[in-house]
């Protein structure tokens, strides 16, 4: 009995919880604030899967403290009373709740509304970026039409039934009159009054369905007026935005030609408060590549526009030579010696706005667009670009201590974002299948592979071996949304590095990566959010705090600060610098405070304890011409001999747009995703086939990573399985798919 009157009252819960997430909930509950203040009181309110706080009820009307989108949110209950709400490092959320029952209550409903958000997000990412239009017009017409004629049809059958009915009563009254037994009267009477009641009802529905058609069409006269209102305001304020970004731009360029200085002038040099400098102390012009013009939607260049080339460029190919030609003859050049310059990146002007005014809150992986948003790397050579400053977990693999190799993992997860300080252009968007091999085992004792294993949402599965003694492995989903002003770029899944000879294994999440000033002005990139890093064999910690940049804000640009603590929570080292720049480690040295008690000496305090954990490496030179890429950026997509056919290196479209040739990049980049689309909906119809005729189906399986559940993380993940090297070694491609 006690067991049955459990279970009810759980569900009495769940019940309430979901009516809850339906009707939205708003409740008191108590969110850590931090160290000195403590957990403090707040009103939290659940609504169309947002979950957002205010100081009191009184404060709903004027100020919202935060919001939280479940959608990407992760919830985890911690003990009886406690949970958190994190959506990857951006935002989390330490709350508690006044008992057990009001925890499960709140965890329940917002599992239920998170999972309605979800559904929700992919019903609009599957929409497409259709707006309304024409057809739209014409489509409502034609279903008032069609309605306004079904009506007809029922009031014909109304006269019909009418006059069939009237008919029927006459035929039954000339009955009556007959001499007929009493008992057959009495049943010609019945049916009589039935027929009656039949008109009657018949006349009632058909009145029925004129007041719905009347109301219908009344209604449908309003909605056209408000939808018609809708899209003239949206007109208007995309010509008030693209003016203004205009304008912005005249002024700009004036401003510039009001205020030149001599180039060894005082005061040339970039304020430390602009977010947008390219460098301490330099001047860019990189402006003029952001410029908006009154260009057409479809992007032409004409054909006498070339780009700029100096005498160490690769030698540029005319357009009558193939693509393979072109790839064997850069191939030659590369065999001897790593490239040290890729062709200029051509420089002409680009409507930005016309044509990410119709992305606002789209999902952009899903939104063709054209190479003159992209630089000439594939999304799975900027994952390998996490490898420019290996030398870490090399140093981190020679390390007895654990906690002291944790920070150079931790500045190895910082070093990883120092490249994309000036990349403000999208890589290429992948195809599934496509692989990226980078062989540096006898220059670097190092080989990686990436392969593409899932198309939407994209994935991209990464896997490192070193002989020096480590294992890096991730897989990477890349979600990002156009908000107007700002582009937000969401890596989700987990990163694993395993060090061989201790067996400490460390696992991270990547942090968001904001892009600003979309609209007007010069483009600029952000990191933002929090980063645990996890050695799961010792428990040892290390949070990383990625500051946003703020004009306001007294602290250095682009700011990271760090914590290495033990799995008791001591503080062993404290780590301070820039994703830009370098990372400096302190470690903590104890000491005892003027009344006896222990305490510690914070390590910024202790100088002589400071050690250098990573500094950047400086750009090549012209690096500004060739898309701010790093020297091992620069090499990553030059021919190799014996890759794959599916290596992002024999990726035509983005061999075209690195040679300047961006018109022909456009055709191809169409016929590959062309190509693809008919690749999934072949596959897709496969799949229908096979469940109409009940056989079994295999869905695509990646070539050279396999999924499975992470025995660490709990989560379904796409882990290599062998076999890419010694294909390569005996040059044997067979299983490789036909995606270029």
């Amino acid at each position: 009995t006690g067991g049955r009157a459990a279970e009810e009252g759980e569900g009495r819960r769940s019940r309430r919880a979901a009516g809850w997430a339906r009707r939205g909930q708003a409740g008191w509950l108590f969110k850590w604030t931090n160290y000195i203040k403590g957990y403090q009181r707040r009103w939290f309110v659940l609504s169309n899967g947002l979950l957002s706080y205010y100081r009191s009820k009184a404060e709903m009307r004027h100020t919202c403290r935060g919001t939280i989108n479940l959608a990407t949110a992760n919830i985890t209950v911690e003990d009886s009373c406690n949970f958190i709400i994190s959506n990857g490092g951006a935002q989390t959320y330490h709350l508690k709740a006044s008992s057990e029952v009001e925890r499960q209550r709140w965890v329940t409903a917002l599992e239920l509304a998170k999972a309605k958000a979800v559904k929700m997000l992919e019903e609009s990412d599957d929409s497409g970026d259709e707006s309304v239009s024409q057809t739209d017009k014409t489509e409502l017409q034609s279903t008032l039409r069609t309605l306004s004629s079904k009506v007809e049809d029922l009031s014909t059958c109304n006269d019909l039934i009418a006059k069939h009915g009237t008919a029927l009563q006459r035929s039954l009254s000339e009955l009556e009159t007959l001499r007929l037994p009493a008992e057959s009267t009495e049943k010609i009477k019945q049916v009589n009054e039935r027929a009656t009641l039949f008109r009657i009802t018949s006349n009632a529905m058909i009145n029925a369905c004129r007041d719905f058609l009347v109301l219908a069409q009344t209604h449908s006269k309003k909605w056209q007026k408000s939808l018609q209102h809708e899209r003239d305001q949206r007109i208007r304020l995309e010509e008030t935005l693209e003016q203004l970004a205009k304008q912005h731009n005249h002024l700009e360029r004036a401003f510039r030609g009001a205020t030149v200085l001599p180039a060894n002038a005082p005061g040339t040099g970039g304020s430390a408060k602009d977010p947008c400098c390219p460098a301490k102390g330099d001047v860019s012009d990189e402006d003029d590549d952001n410029e908006f013009f009154d260009a057409p939607e479809i992007i032409t260049m004409p054909e006498s526009m070339g780009h700029k080339r100096t005498g160490s460029n690769i030698s540029g190919t005319s357009s009558d030579i193939s693509l393979d030609e072109q790839y064997k003859h850069q191939l030659e050049d590369t065999k001897k010696e790593k490239r040290t310059r890729i062709p200029y990146k051509p420089n002409y002007s680009l409507n930005l706005w016309s044509i990410m005014k119709n992305c606002i809150g789209k999902e952009l992986s899903k939104i063709p667009m054209p190479v003159n948003f992209n630089e000439p790397l594939s999304m799975l050579q900027r994952l390998t670009e996490d490898l420019e400053y290996y030398e870490l977990l090399d140093r981190a693999a020679k390390c007895e201590s654990s906690l002291e190799q944790l920070c150079y993992v931790a500045a190895f997860t910082v070093s990883s974002y120092s490249t994309t300080v000036f990349r403000t252009s999208k890589p290429f968007n992948p195809l599934l299948g496509e692989t990226f091999e980078l062989d540096r085992l006898e220059e670097n004792g190092y080989r990686s592979l990436c392969e593409q294993v899932c198309h939407h949402p994209p994935a991209a599965a990464h896997h490192v071996d070193s002989k020096h003694g480590w294992t890096l492995r991730q897989e990477i989903k890349i979600t990002s949304k156009f908000r107007g002003k700002y582009l937000s770029i969401m890596p989700l899944g987990t990163i694993h590095c395993v060090f061989h000879s201790s067996g400490n294994h460390y696992t991270w999440k990547k942090v968001t990566t904001t892009v600003h000033n979309i609209i007007v002005g010069k483009l600029w990139i952000d990191q933002s959010g929090e980063i645990e890093i996890v050695n799961h064999k010792t428990g040892d910690k290390c949070i990383l705090k990625f500051v946003p940049y703020s004009y306001f804000s007294r602290d250095v640009a682009r700011k990271v600060t760090g914590e290495v603590t033990d799995p008791t929570g001591k503080v062993h080292f404290v780590l301070l610098g820039t994703w830009d720049e370098k990372m400096d480690c302190y470690k903590v040295i104890p000491a005892v405070g003027d009344n006896g008690a222990e305490g510690r000496q914070r390590a910024h305090e202790a100088e002589d304890s400071r050690v250098l954990l990573w500094k950047r490496n400086p750009l090549p030179k012209y690096a500004e011409n060739m898309y701010y890429f790093s020297e091992l950026a620069l090499t990553l997509n030059a021919p190799e001999s014996g890759t794959a056919p599916t290596d992002s290196r024999r990726r035509p479209d983005q061999r075209l747009m690195e040679n300047g040739r961006w018109d022909e990049a456009n055709a191809e980049k169409q016929r590959l995703e062309e190509k693809q689309r008919i690749s999934r909906k072949r596959r897709e119809a496969e799949a229908a086939r096979a469940t109409e005729d009940g056989t079994p189906y295999d869905p695509y399986k990646p070539l050279w990573f396999e999924r499975k559940k992470d025995p660490i993380t709990q989560e379904l993940t796409h882990v290599y399985k062998g076999g890419y090297w010694e294909s390569k070694e005996k040059q044997d491609w067979t299983l490789c798919p036909d995606i270029f």
